[in-house]
């Protein structure tokens, strides 16, 4: 496995994949199964070009099998944080270990960035990612944002990682 930044040669529609493929997995039950069966191939293509949004992938040979975006926190009253936008992979990649690795990596490249400190969004009804996430050493700041995909209201719940106290 290799893990490193997505650069100008790799085929965003096979990054785009493992979007698409992890929200159709991830999601599904959560988030409305006629707004998951409507995502189209590529629709993540013109994100990943996004100034200000890094993403780093892992390739299982020359195969895209996970990704993680990155920026500077996207909300005024988190001005000092880094931000981890998503972590996703092929659904027959998830629960092997591999999330930690990609994390480890999203992790170095912030606090390289100069950040102290990190949060991330999660579904609150995505029981495995959070779960995850506080394995990781994430814990739940208290904020929450509603948001509606697809029709459906749904709640997001914040969590910190504290790089200055990280092994890593």
């Amino acid at each position: 496995m290799e893990i490193r930044p997505l650069n100008e040669n790799d085929d965003r529609y096979a990054i785009s994949n493992i979007y698409e493929e992890s929200w159709k997995y991830a999601y599904k039950g959560i988030i409305p199964f006629s707004y998951l069966e409507e995502i189209s191939r590529g629709r993540w293509v013109k994100i990943l070009e996004s100034p200000g949004f890094y993403s780093l992938i892992m390739l299982d040979g020359d195969k895209p099998i996970g990704t993680l975006c990155y920026c500077h926190s996207r909300y005024e009253d988190m001005a000092n944080y880094g931000e981890i936008v998503s972590i996703y992979f092929l659904p027959e990649y998830t629960g092997k270990g591999f999330g930690g690795l990609l994390m480890d990596a999203g992790i170095k490249a912030l606090a390289k960035a100069g950040y102290k400190d990190v949060y991330l969004w999660a579904l609150e009804k995505n029981v495995i990612a959070k779960d995850f996430y506080e394995k990781y050493g994430f814990y739940k700041s208290g904020e929450v944002l509603y948001i509606n995909i697809g029709g459906k209201d749904l709640k997001e719940i914040q969590y910190i990682y504290n790089i200055k106290k990280s092994p890593l």
